[in-house]
């Protein structure tokens, strides 16, 4: 088991080009890691990888090693697996990516329910709003919106999303209420930042008529963060246009109004994405199907459907 581990670090090395993603997919320190890579080293009698300051780049003997070693060890994860499923019952840590807002508000309620019915497992999440490699950070599952399927990545759907403007009662409080998206160029904007790309996302709004405009507030404030710019938008400091996801316990609990009621923006769908393996371990075979039932019980996907 102890080789499997050294091999597991040099593998994540690789795949993710540095010793300290490799730690934070792997539960562990950098140091750790490049240690247990330094002992694989030692054991083959090889090196591995040319290390510097900036960069971990792999020697001609470590890119054929990895090429020989990447498969057998996959196949060797797969016969882990499938040994513990033998069994019949879940078990083992869960390694979960799901966005901070979303996730407090909706996922991290489920726990209750889903440990009394599968006590061997154990909830290891990750609370960030980007977009994860699943294979190559070493995840179960993800679950996020309008993410695109890589290679070796499934998904399957939880519920639509969409975005609508949404401002406090205070602030529209002695200003006009716009009849049309261009109405919004007389208010001030709560505007989000792409995290990806570092540019600000516009947005084109539409109506059950198929009418479609654009939507532009005066930017006030730029933030990167859904669950910020909701918020910022309850302490009256402008309109913002949120994921329903976001906006909708704001709008039931009176601290947000929803503006042109008739107009939203189609985000996709929100889904769990999870490894396209052989055989997908109990645990995250049992998270999944729990996740789609929770959604469906709790009828979130009339919750998050403005129209």
């Amino acid at each position: 088991m102890e080789s499997l581990n050294l091999l597991d670090a040099f593998i994540r090395s690789a795949q993710l080009g540095s010793f300290s993603a490799a730690a934070r997919s792997l539960g562990l320190t950098p140091a750790a890691v490049s240690k247990n890579v330094a002992r694989l080293e030692e054991d083959l009698g090889l090196r591995l990888f040319h290390r510097s300051t900036r960069k971990l780049a792999l020697t001609g003997e470590g890119e054929q090693f990895l090429e020989n070693a990447a498969g057998p060890y996959a196949s060797l994860q797969d016969a882990f697996a499938h040994a513990a499923q033998r069994e019949g019952k879940p078990s083992g840590v869960l390694r979960l990516s799901v966005g901070l807002g979303f996730g407090n508000e909706y996922i991290v309620p489920l726990l209750g329910d889903f440990l009394a019915r599968y006590p061997g497992i154990v909830p290891d999440w990750h609370f960030e709003n980007r977009a994860v490699d699943l294979v190559g950070e070493g995840y179960d599952a993800a679950i996020a919106g309008g993410i695109e399927l890589t290679e070796g990545v499934i998904a399957r759907k939880l519920a639509p999303i969409y975005a609508i403007v949404v401002a406090s009662p205070a602030y529209m409080a002695g200003r006009p209420v716009p009849r049309h998206p261009a109405d919004l160029a007389n208010l001030e904007g709560i505007v989000r930042r792409s995290g990806p790309t570092g540019r600000l996302r516009a947005r084109t709004l539409r109506n059950a008529a198929g009418q479609e405009a654009p939507a532009e507030a005066g930017i006030r404030m730029i933030f990167d963060d859904p669950e910020a710019m909701a918020h910022a938008a309850m302490l009256g400091y402008g309109v913002a246009i949120l994921p329903t996801p976001h906006a909708a316990r704001w709008i039931a609990s009176g601290a947000l109004v929803r503006l042109l009621p008739e107009w939203y923006a189609d985000l996709g769908q929100l889904s769990i994405y999870y490894p396209n393996k052989r055989l997908v371990p109990l645990k995250t075979r049992a998270f999944i199907d729990f996740a789609v039932e929770a959604f469906r019980r709790k009828r979130l996907a009339a919750l998050f459907d403005p129209r």
